[in-house]
């Protein structure tokens, strides 16, 4: 067993974020202190200083967000890099800086604390502010222009494919008839006309799920996630561990299917005499959930799931695949 990571939240203060799950994902790495590792989410950096607290001088880690009110947040360690990126050009950046292999990858897909809690950045509906929710503030796609430029056909794939919401089209109506008086410019705009279109029942579990939808939206996080799955079999060397947070079914779905079948279809293929054909050794069949006592203290962690596999020769995955506990249903 790993050192236990050290608490340095302080709850005095706001958080950047707080690192769900920290000493299951610091364990799930297998750090090596001469090793090479990417945090590709880095965020407020709570995973990240505990990889660099386990490395040696020849170690090296690098950091990854687009986001650059991040890059505040740097360790000031010669073993560390901060790179202004989304996580989709992995590949790119590690053969920029002549990396040629890593050993292992962390990655926490969640929102930061400081996206929800920094209201003029409009991914939360607790506060009126712009309808913006980009979390790479260059782009050109905010959501002011899905609310307002999408069509009724789209708005309806965006909310039900990425909100999973179940009957989209009165929200669609709603929004519909809106702008069709005038642009919808804030968050607050957009609840007045939500409220009157959703279940007054549920109404904080709907308002939730078009954020999310919208959020998705307007990053690209979906496209960006396969494009990052497929790079990290390219960049890791036999026996690197790929550790990744996932916070919602879908896109802990494309990790489970990424990782139980080697491709984003989830289509597992088999050899000639019946063996899958896969290059993830899975570590945990099972996805872990944070525990109650970090619950307690970091209640965004109820829904983070925790998927740990090794990449490996494709040879070597078949029998320690089909040995390794339960299947997942």
């Amino acid at each position: 067993m790993a050192d236990k990571v050290k608490d340095t939240v302080s709850h005095a203060e706001m958080p950047y974020h707080v690192p769900a799950m920290l000493q299951e994902c610091i364990d799930g790495l297998d750090i090596h202190p001469d090793g090479i590792y990417a945090d590709v989410t880095f965020g407020g950096g709570g995973h990240s200083r505990a990889i660099v607290e386990r490395l040696s001088e020849s170690g090296h880690l690098y950091g990854f967000d687009q986001d650059m009110d991040a890059y505040a947040n740097r360790i000031a360690d010669d073993r560390f890099t901060f790179v202004h990126s989304n996580f989709r050009y992995l590949r790119n950046f590690m053969r920029y800086y002549g990396v040629e292999k890593l050993d292992g990858i962390m990655a926490d897909l969640g929102v930061s604390f400081h996206h929800f809690d920094t209201a003029e950045r409009g991914f939360s509906f607790r506060a009126d502010a712009p309808l913006d929710m980009r979390m790479n503030r260059s782009g050109t796609l905010d959501a002011r222009k899905v609310i307002n430029d999408y069509t009724d056909e789209e708005l309806i794939r965006v909310l039900k494919l990425y909100g999973d919401l179940r009957r989209p089209a009165p929200i669609v109506k709603a929004i519909l008839a809106a702008r069709s008086k005038g642009e919808i410019n804030t968050t607050g705009q957009l609840l007045d006309i939500l409220r009157p279109a959703i279940n007054p029942r549920q109404e904080k579990k709907e308002l939730a799920q078009v954020f999310q939808a919208l959020r998705i939206e307007v990053n690209g996080e979906m496209q960006a996630l396969g494009d990052f799955l497929e790079a990290t079999t390219r960049v890791l060397r036999p026996g690197g561990r790929l550790v990744v947070l996932t916070y919602h079914s879908l896109e802990d779905r494309m990790v489970k299917n990424y990782l139980k079948t080697g491709n984003l279809n989830g289509e597992l293929e088999k050899d000639f005499y019946g063996r899958p054909l896969t290059p993830w050794r899975l570590i945990t069949r099972q996805p872990l959930s944070a525990s109650a006592e970090e619950v307690d203290c970091n209640p965004r962690a109820r829904s983070a799931r925790l998927r740990v596999a090794e990449y490996c020769l494709m040879a070597e995955t078949t029998d320690q695949n089909d040995n390794n506990g339960k299947k997942e249903k």
